[in-house]
């Protein structure tokens, strides 16, 4: 099992893999999202923002409103292992490993930011 700073750092990275995708891409693909990354083996959940300029850092705190649009569930271990590549997003999704909580619409526009 992954540790809690272990999953900052691999949120941060994550952080760094989404402002590389081009300005173009991002404009295309990305409307403004609240995001919510619960980390169901630690009982932790990070929270961020998705929007034209990247992703903002994910942090503890909830929006003030509570409310996140994208709600994924995962694991330690695979959290860390999606975002170093060693984990492809479809196969944990089929295999039941990561859980997408989101309209059909942003789901859409997440596949292919990923």
């Amino acid at each position: 099992m992954a540790s809690v700073e272990e999953c900052r750092a691999a949120l941060v990275k994550l952080v760094a893999q989404f402002d590389e995708i081009d300005a173009e891409d991002r404009a295309r693909h990305v409307v403004e999202r609240t995001v919510s990354c619960r980390v169901s083996d630690l009982g932790v959940t990070f929270y961020g923002r998705l929007h034209h300029d990247g992703l903002d850092p994910f942090v503890e705190e909830p929006p003030a409103d509570g409310r996140t649009d994208v709600r994924l569930t995962i694991g330690s271990d695979d959290l860390v292992a999606l975002v170093e590549g060693e984990l492809d997003m479809a196969r944990a999704l089929l295999g039941g490993r990561v859980k997408i909580d989101a309209s059909f619409g942003d789901l859409l526009r997440l596949r292919r930011l990923l």
